[in-house]
């Protein structure tokens, strides 16, 4: 979600950017020759064409309201890419202690690489659940993803968290090799 929200500011800051282009060059282009149209745009077509538009219009109110439309989706794209930080208990009233997510899957992960048997493993952490995905070293997993789950618990459970997220473990096997 924070990609999309970047991506979308970017090509907005382009777009304000090249109208701020346009309208300096076509204000240094009306002192320099004022009989003359615009040097991009013809104002006067567009003056005349708007001349006869009112806010009763179709066209006003349609433009106006997917303006609105799009000026909101654009607000609740932003406010659901905010940063996703994990809360932990305040040592103090005036302080507030926060970790990244990836700090607290990074955490959970190197103790779930440390234990036997696992070749490989990727962790995903957010407030409210860890994700556990590892990969056995031995076809016989036997009670690995026990083991890896209760590793991963006890991790979280080590942090002063104020709500415990949840853990979900899967253990799959090597890939044959030909």
């Amino acid at each position: 979600m924070r990609l999309l929200v970047r991506l979308l500011a970017a090509l907005l800051g382009l777009a304000v950017a090249a109208l701020g282009v346009l309208i300096a060059a076509e204000a240094v282009w009306a002192w320099i020759r004022p009989q003359a149209d615009g040097l991009v745009v013809s104002w006067r077509a567009v003056r005349s064409g708007l001349g006869g538009v009112t806010w009763a219009d179709t066209a006003a109110l349609v433009t106006a309201i997917v303006v609105g439309v799009v000026g909101l989706l654009l607000l609740l794209l932003a406010t659901r890419a905010g940063r996703r930080d994990v809360r932990l208990h305040d040592p103090a009233p005036e302080v507030t202690v926060i970790t990244d997510p990836r700090s607290l899957a990074r955490l959970v992960g190197h103790q779930v690489r440390d234990q036997d048997g696992v070749a490989r493993a990727s962790v995903t952490a957010g407030a409210k659940r860890v994700r556990v995905k590892a990969t056995s070293r031995f076809r016989e997993m036997g009670d690995l993803r026990q083991r890896l789950t209760d590793t991963a618990r006890d991790a979280v459970g080590e942090l002063p968290l104020r709500h415990s997220p949840k853990v979900a473990v899967s253990v799959t096997p090597p890939k044959e090799r030909r």
